[in-house]
């Protein structure tokens, strides 16, 4: 390894004095208009162009409380149903059970009853031998 002949200030120094002796840089006498020119191009083409970029970093935080959001509410909502259908189910539990029961002798002739509710049916046979 080569070990610097001079200090870093002093190299500091010297590049600054050879720097400061160089003559400045010729530019073209439009050279304010054509750089303001090109930055109005690339602005323009930064509002044409479409930009939606992924920020998973802000994006997952507002996904994730969402969507416990979305179980919270639907975990509610299954428990509101399900209670309201066992207030169904008591109601109807409770007409059926103040209602009174028939009597012993209707339920004897229950057959009896019965049969007299059924619509009566032709007879096919009598019809048949009465042609």
């Amino acid at each position: 390894m080569m070990k610097n002949e001079f200090p870093d200030s002093e190299l500091e120094k010297r590049l600054t004095n050879a720097l400061a002796k160089l003559p400045d840089a010729p530019v073209a006498s439009n050279f304010t208009a054509r750089v303001m020119a090109a930055i109005d191009l690339e602005e323009s083409r930064a509002q044409r162009k479409w930009k939606f970029n992924w920020n998973w970093h802000s994006l997952l935080p507002r996904v994730s409380v969402a969507t416990v959001a979305l179980v919270l509410a639907g975990v509610a909502v299954n428990q509101h149903e399900t209670s309201v259908q066992r207030r169904q189910i008591a109601d109807s539990v409770a007409l059926v059970a103040n209602q009174q029961l028939p009597s012993v002798d209707a339920l004897q002739n229950f057959d009896a009853i019965k049969r007299m509710s059924q619509p009566a049916h032709a007879d096919d046979e009598l019809l048949a031998l009465l042609q």
